[in-house]
């Protein structure tokens, strides 16, 4: 029973029933029978027969601290999941037609304690001193040279291509072993309490009754538990993010695995590409406002390489969140909690910081809804900084040459983003919010990479004469090209470490 702070007897949480599996409820289940598994009785329902959406296999570098928590094996991990790695994400023709750059999941250059390396690197462009900004980053040139290593105290950033598919009978495997108990079965209707409005149990379509003390809802877009049990409204953000669907084909590989996801802005939208040991996934994103299914699955069969390995599916979605992911006895997480889309490989992230918040406040002696408040609160303002982040790819362009794109950049954004915007364009200043996902790095390298060149940059830039600031900026490019040039092939080191058969 949800309590409120007066209560004298919180309800004590015992039984945890995950409603779906797939990525989100099995990573759920890995993370909390790993850590809370002793204390609780965990069960999971899922059927054979309702299929997932099972495309997110981009990953970023929280994914490390999550298996760091579940003592997961890496290679293990690799071969299990056909996995390779990951090192950035190429965005072409997303400026301008013809115009590539890379986000790369490292750090560029040295910073100062006045200012970020993008001032010093700015006023070495204009003295004819400075290559390209990506040249001072190890992953980036890295990504480049389709090179890959671990290195020793963790030097290169890095996360992974994977199945997402596999990963889920990975974490089933792993789950499972710590007693969580898989249900096979389609989940009727949820039953709540009429007096506080929690949810009891879970209605079978066998006609047997689930029941537990916390429901995390795992149903994608059905949303069974979260939106259709309990009501919660959900927010919809398409005014921002115009893209409302997706269609996903999986090839034969025909080339080298290179370490990064590439994501090719097309008429009304993109297309991934994302490559695996054993296959390559490939997917259009776009807006059904700007071109019909027909016309977006043309475009992705058109730019693909390799045999057809399985039938395009197209995916529908609302971009936006729930108004609040936890209500009651009942948390959400994936994509019953809300989704924006993969052009930065957020999806699982959310799941993961979904959980591990959870796993920080779980309620083992009752629900209070300060938890309740918190949990919601944070949610909210991680997933608008990751929304702000996403909606800066599609404004900041160059690109007038279809509706779509046009529409994109008249946009009107949110007022925190055109702040960002603004500061960066007229001083070169990035100001992270505390605990957001993307690092001034990030904003810097995508603001740089669309096209915002700052009018000027800081003075502690102009303290280094012409020499010293040369000096310095060839002395970062020098040990990056020499790093990257002891690394080995990514598919061959992938083959000697992660592979299923390794050589």
């Amino acid at each position: 029973m949800t309590t409120n702070r007066n209560a004298i007897v919180p309800k004590p949480i015992r039984r945890v029933v995950i409603a779906g599996g797939g990525t989100a409820g099995w990573m759920a289940a890995a993370g909390i029978s790993k850590v809370l598994g002793k204390r609780l009785d965990i069960k999971l329902i899922e059927s054979d027969e309702i299929g997932t959406v099972g495309v997110g296999e981009a990953t970023i570098p929280t994914l490390l601290n999550f298996h760091g928590l579940l003592e997961i094996n890496e290679q293990e991990f690799m071969a299990a999941t056909q996995a390779t790695f990951k090192l950035g994400i190429s965005f072409e023709n997303w400026r301008a037609a013809g115009e590539d750059y890379i986000h790369s999941f490292g750090s560029t250059g040295i910073d100062h304690w006045t200012a970020g390396f993008q001032h010093f690197w700015h006023k070495g462009r204009e003295r004819g001193l400075a290559g390209d900004y990506g040249d001072y980053c190890l992953e980036l040139k890295a990504a480049q040279a389709n090179r890959f290593a671990h290195l020793p105290k963790s030097g290169m950033n890095y996360a992974y291509h994977m199945d997402a598919s596999r990963y889920a009978k990975y974490l089933r495997k792993f789950a499972e072993g710590f007693g969580v108990e898989r249900i096979e079965a389609k989940i009727a209707r949820a039953l709540r309490d009429p007096a506080s409005g929690d949810i009891t149990a879970l209605l079978l379509d066998s006609g047997t009754l689930v029941e537990g003390d916390l429901f995390i809802d795992c149903t994608g877009f059905r949303a069974l538990l979260i939106g259709q049990a309990m009501g919660q409204p959900y927010q919809d953000w398409s005014h921002w993010l115009y893209c409302d669907s997706a269609i996903a084909v999986q090839t034969e590989a025909v080339r080298e695995a290179v370490p990064y996801t590439r994501s090719i802005a097309r008429e009304s939208g993109w297309q991934w590409q994302i490559p695996l040991q054993h296959r390559v996934g490939n997917g259009i994103v776009f807006s059904s406002r700007y071109i019909d299914d027909d016309a977006a699955q043309a475009s992705l069969m058109a730019n693909i390489d390799g045999a057809v390995l399985t039938q395009p599916r197209v995916i529908k979605f609302q971009p936006g969140q729930r108004q609040q992911t936890w209500t009651g006895n009942c948390v959400a997480l994936g994509l019953a909690s809300g989704f924006l889309e993969p052009i930065e490989s957020t999806s699982i992230h959310l799941i993961q910081r979904g959980i591990v918040r959870l796993m920080q406040m779980f309620p083992t002696d009752g629900i209070f809804q300060s938890d309740i408040d918190e949990y919601n609160r944070q949610t909210t303002t991680e997933i608008e900084h990751i929304r702000d982040f996403i909606i800066l790819h599609y404004h900041v362009t160059n690109r007038r040459d279809t509706p779509f794109w046009r529409d994109c950049a008249g946009m009107e954004v949110p007022p925190a983003l055109r702040r960002r915007i603004d500061l960066f364009a007229d001083s070169g200043r990035v100001f992270r919010v505390p605990n957001e996902l993307f690092a001034e790095n990030s904003w810097v390298q995508v603001m740089l990479g669309q096209g915002i060149h700052p009018r000027q940059h800081h003075q502690s830039a102009d303290l280094m004469g012409d020499d010293e600031l040369h000096g310095f900026l060839a002395g970062i490019k020098g040990s990056v090209d020499r790093t990257v040039a002891q690394l080995p092939g990514h598919e061959a080191y992938v083959a000697r470490y992660g592979s299923s058969n390794p050589t």
